[in-house]
């Protein structure tokens, strides 16, 4: 955790030039969006691939309102966010009566349809034009108008970051987990199942819309078929899964690794499709070899070299002998409950066999 506050407080001085500045705070954007996803996708178990959706919404919201209320920038981000999640709501109701392949359906019509209407809807959105947000500062040259944001976007995510620690260790994230490993048994255990994930969906829609709408006043230009990109919406996916979706720190993991890929093949190639394709091939070797993610394995992968553990306590029998003194208790009671057992004097009943009555007096006792 310290080395990741050292790198995000020296890269901007480090970087060498303006464009790996802009990469940085594209890869942070990637960071922010991954863990935003994470808070509905790694603690129970929905996989959306529509979350760019949200991450659109809080974009255009976002310069829309500076544009037509004329409301200063990180008013209008803030504002934008709430809309994002007052819209969630109805749409979390209906899209979380259902589940697995089906919620993934309903969560890429949903993107689809944002898509349409952002796009078609010109004289309110720009359309294929795009939308054009005004600078926050105006003032500042290129590079430091990155250095800012740079800033802006690490504050977001340590934000996210202790939101989503604190809901991990509370009982509502005990909650969420409980769905995510037997929804149907959670609820017959009496957790309030459709609460939670509605919950968590509205908590992780904000945090992209608000994602969004800060890329937005970054950026400055937004463009409907990129903002609502499923193609958006997998990265969010493949980050979260690629790093580990049940830790913290798992979604920033792959969004370096990711970020830093998809920068690479735009500089080797352009605009060609072959990021595309390392996309998919990185993606079928997570699922094939690295189910849970590179941090649980790399972690596992340590543990092996490390000493065993073991669920035995192993003890001398010097330590058995004292630990059986202090409880006033003789080596052998420790096989027989801990009751001292006092050995028996009385000479065997020459009778081989029982007396009745006596063995009815002692059924009865």
């Amino acid at each position: 955790m310290l080395l990741g506050l050292a790198v995000v407080a020296f890269f901007p001085s480090a970087a060498p030039n303006a464009y790996v500045l802009s990469a940085g705070v594209v890869i942070l954007s990637y960071a922010c969006t991954a863990t935003s996803w994470n808070f509905m996708g790694g603690f129970t178990g929905y996989i959306s691939l529509g979350h760019a959706a949200w991450f659109g919404l809080g974009a255009y919201g976002t310069g829309l309102i500076v544009r037509d209320l004329g409301l200063p920038s990180f008013v209008a981000w803030a504002l934008s966010g709430v809309v994002v999640a007052i819209i969630t709501v109805p749409i979390g109701i209906a899209a979380l009566r259902v589940r697995g392949a089906s919620f993934v359906i309903v969560s890429i019509s949903f993107v689809l349809i944002l898509l349409l209407v952002f796009q078609g809807w010109g004289s309110f959105t720009g359309g294929s034009n795009g939308l054009v947000v005004p600078r926050p500062f105006p003032d500042l040259m290129r590079p430091e108008h990155h250095r800012v944001f740079f800033y802006l976007f690490a504050a977001l995510l340590i934000v996210m970051l202790v939101l989503w620690w604190a809901i991990n260790r509370s009982r509502f994230g005990i909650g969420l987990k409980a769905i995510r490993e037997d929804e149907d048994k959670a609820e017959a255990l009496g957790i309030p199942t459709r609460n939670y994930k509605l919950v968590a969906y509205v908590i992780s829609a904000t945090l992209t819309g608000l994602a969004g709408g800060m890329y937005a006043l970054w950026f400055g230009d937004l463009d409907p078929i990129f903002q609502f990109s499923i193609l958006l919406g997998s990265y969010m996916v493949l980050m979260a899964l690629l790093g580990g979706i049940r830790n913290l720190f798992g979604p920033l993991v792959g969004a370096v690794i990711v970020g830093v890929g998809l920068e690479v093949f735009k500089l080797e190639f352009g605009d060609t499709q072959f990021h595309l394709v390392a996309t998919g091939l990185l993606l079928a070797l997570v699922v094939l070899f690295m189910p849970d993610g590179i941090i649980p394995a790399v972690t596992a992968g340590l543990k092996r070299f490390g000493p065993q553990s073991s669920s035995i306590r192993e003890m001398t029998a010097a330590e058995l002998a004292e630990r059986n003194a202090k409880a006033g208790v003789s080596g052998a009671s420790v096989f027989s409950g801990g009751k001292a057992a006092a050995p028996s004097t009385a000479t065997p009943s020459p009778r081989s066999t029982p007396d009745p009555d006596e063995t009815t007096r002692e059924e009865e006792r």
